[in-house]
């Protein structure tokens, strides 16, 4: 009997019997859209050196007996069943090909207010279309930090959708109409995001987390921490020491359970755990030491995009961009 590996809580499972490795779906189906190619590319702003499924296989992960109830279909153990979500979010993660950016929607259904979180400014359009379908009114645009690869949509979103306000740290050092400090909440609807200040990749790094039924149930980690990586620490007031204390104080210190979305995925991936990055974060799983040590050793290349992205997201949007 095949032992299956668990993509964080997606559903998805990788069969290892397979040289490239499949991802298959709950259905059991494959498609030739759903093979991942074991390829590598190069993050500029991360230093990781991405390696799709096939690198998964050679690690050592837990792996539980799948219980097929019924034929065609996988059925998770319970314990991998992520925690639940307030039935009135509507949540959609969005993706940017050029910069590996996630942007993230979140909106009150019933209240029919909205966030996003990192939008990028070529996808703007994308995203406003989004809102029109759901018949939402785009409350916050909200940035993570002040991006170096790429410019946010933040300006091009006030400038179509004047009610929207923007959002950033105080500790950024970005021009923004709200700043937000630890601690405090942004609210849409019924629904919230609280901040959690996670310095060192950037000093104004942030990271918003949703809460539900008392707990945490996702967290939204911008660059501080990436699935099995984290943002770079030479350039942008980065600072090894603070990345991992911010990282193990802030966002591995939530319940094993909650979900994680990052600023940036290079190798596939759309979410994963804070039990996961605990055992398999190849920088953060190890000792404060070793991990200062990882990162003076990385010797990463200047980000193409920072001159450009840099000057730009300092505005956040708040004033006119210069003509391209």
């Amino acid at each position: 009997m095949h032992q299956f590996v668990r993509l964080a809580v997606t559903g998805r499972l990788i069969l290892p019997s397979i040289k490239n490795a499949a991802i298959i779906p709950r259905s059991g189906s494959i498609t030739s859209t759903q093979l991942l190619v074991g390829k590598r590319n190069y993050c500029k702003i991360s230093g990781l050196q991405c390696e799709h499924a096939t690198s998964l296989l050679n690690r050592k992960c837990e792996s539980s007996p799948i219980v097929n109830k019924f034929p065609g279909t996988f059925t998770r153990p319970a314990s991998t069943m992520p925690p639940p979500l307030p039935e009135n979010l509507l949540f959609r993660q969005l993706f940017d090909y050029q910069s590996y950016t996630y942007t993230y929607l979140l909106a009150d259904q019933t209240a029919k207010e909205a966030i996003l979180i990192d939008p990028v400014l070529e996808l703007v359009n994308r995203d406003i279309h989004l809102l029109e379908d759901h018949g939402l009114t785009l409350k916050y645009a909200v940035n993570t930090h002040c991006h170096a690869d790429h410019i946010t949509g933040t300006g091009e979103l006030k400038k179509k959708l004047p009610t929207c306000k923007s959002i950033i740290s105080k500790a950024s050092g970005a021009q923004a109409d709200i700043y937000v400090e630890d601690g405090e909440s942004i609210e849409f609807g019924n629904l919230a995001i609280q901040v959690a200040t996670t310095p060192g990749h950037t000093n104004g790094c942030v990271t918003y987390i949703m809460h539900h039924s008392s707990r945490p149930i996702m967290a939204f980690t911008g660059d501080a921490l990436l699935i099995r990586g984290c943002g770079r620490t030479d350039f942008q007031e980065g600072d090894p020491q603070t990345l991992y204390n911010s990282v193990h104080g802030k966002i591995l210190s939530l319940p094993d359970d909650t979900l994680l979305y990052p600023a940036h995925d290079y190798n596939g991936q759309t979410v994963t755990t804070v039990k996961e990055e605990k055992a398999f974060n190849p920088r953060l799983s190890k000792s404060l030491e070793d991990f200062i040590k990882i990162m003076k050793e990385l010797n990463l290349p200047y980000p193409k995009a920072i001159d450009k992205a840099l000057p730009a997201n300092l505005v956040c949007g708040i004033i006119d961009l210069p003509p391209k």
